[in-house]
């Protein structure tokens, strides 16, 4: 396992790497997207390499998810420390979140929530989930009041990935602040710790943005601490917490390690995330923002199908005679990028790589193969969230003690 790299407060986002990385934008000048070796590098986390995959089968005697043995989730800070505090029958929590920008989720949104559900039932722990509301209207051109609507309405979509409501506390910022004092003093000890100077260098923020923006990083960081959550572990409790996120959202944390420990608080851990691509290459994140950049968890399987087969990037030939000569190019070829997040089975996998990369497997059965994948997955998503009612919205929501094992 790699050594553990010291977190850096001022840290350039972008570097000089061609690739754009951080809260807000995501791009790549390769076809083959972003670079992820250079930007474990750049970011001073550690990869996730087969010792510690090991390590987490044997403590958990579970197989790890296919996320994770897929390089999906491939970086992290401090794992193995939750994975000793595991094995010694201590406590933790999980903690991650949604900024609800928007009514229609899409697939890209589900793997946090995909992986941090089999965490939960792996771990056997509590969770909170936090919905950035006041980010989004910092950020967008939103208004408050449907800001704090759209995280209602994204909280059903992330109820229905299957959380335990018993071991689940899902949060609006714009609401919870109001509802808990212990979180807002939190927010107030770490907004103390940092300078201007310091955000400026880790979130580029300039003397046009306003005070909200610089504020904010404050308030993602607050739930990293467990007495920001009193109902569930106590006022003066100290328990750590592993943050599953996309490793776009590492620069809040790497703000909070530097700070927690001067409030006598364990660093927050994480797992990173790679980016699933838009349709049209991983050049580019998909975006709520592009209908055809994604696809949401409102399509009907017609447009699931219409999507693929008009928007996916392809990487095979021009022409059938050369595609079967010269075979697929699966690292850039977005239908296969897919079914590395979407299909479980890793023979199957495995075997659609070979023979697309061989020439034997067009593009056009390639893309069949992602709708078939994607439709039934999709379908049984809507299937749920329809069944998700405003009272199971309002039960998550309620501040409340939690139900784990280690209480």
């Amino acid at each position: 396992m790699e050594a553990p790299v010291k977190d850096v407060d001022n840290l350039d986002l972008n570097s000089d790497s061609e690739d754009v990385v951080n809260p807000w934008n995501v791009t790549s000048a390769s076809e083959k997207g972003v670079d992820y070796d250079k930007l474990i590098k750049r970011f001073g986390s550690c990869r996730i390499d087969s010792d510690l995959i090991s390590r987490f089968e044997q403590i958990t005697g579970k197989k790890v998810h296919h996320l994770l043995r897929r390089g999906v989730f491939f970086s992290h800070r401090d794992l193995d420390f939750i994975l000793n505090v595991y094995e010694q029958k201590k406590p933790f929590y999980l903690y991650t979140g949604r900024g609800p920008s928007s009514e229609a989720l899409h697939v890209g949104h589900l793997i946090p929530f995909i992986f941090t559900k089999w965490l939960q039932d792996v771990f056997d722990v509590p969770l909170v989930i936090q919905l950035t509301d006041d980010e989004k209207f910092l950020w967008k051109d939103l208004k408050l009041e449907e800001a704090n609507n759209l995280s209602f309405i994204n909280a059903k979509d992330i109820i229905a990935c299957g959380f335990d409501p018993n071991k689940t506390f899902i949060f609006s910022n714009l609401n919870f602040i109001g509802q808990c004092p212990e979180f807002y003093r939190n927010i107030v000890r770490i907004q103390k710790c940092v300078t201007f100077n310091q955000v400026k260098g880790i979130f580029g923020f300039g003397d046009s943005d306003v005070i909200g923006k610089i504020a904010f990083p404050a308030v993602q960081a607050a739930p990293a601490l467990s007495s920001s959550f009193p109902f569930i572990f106590g006022q003066t409790s100290n328990v750590p917490c592993l943050i599953p996120c996309a490793i776009d959202q590492d620069p809040y944390f790497r703000m909070t390690r530097d700070v927690v420990p001067r409030l006598n608080y364990h660093k927050p851990a994480l797992v990173h995330a790679t980016f699933i691509p838009s349709l049209q290459g991983a050049s580019t994140k998909m975006s709520a923002s592009d209908s055809n950049s994604a696809i949401f968890l409102t399509d009907t399987p017609k447009q699931i199908k219409n999507k693929v087969n008009k928007h996916a990037f392809s990487g095979g030939q021009p022409t059938i005679e050369e595609h079967r000569s010269k075979g697929g190019d699966c690292s850039v070829d977005v239908s296969y990028q897919y079914l590395k997040f979407f299909l479980e089975d890793d023979e199957k996998l495995e075997s659609i790589g070979k023979q697309y990369a061989s020439g034997e497997l067009l593009t056009g059965e390639l893309k069949k193969i992602l709708i078939e994948t994607l439709q039934p997955i999709i379908s049984e998503h809507q299937m749920r969230r329809s069944k998700i009612t405003d009272e199971d919205v309002r039960l998550f929501m309620t501040p409340r003690a939690l139900n784990f094992k280690f209480n």
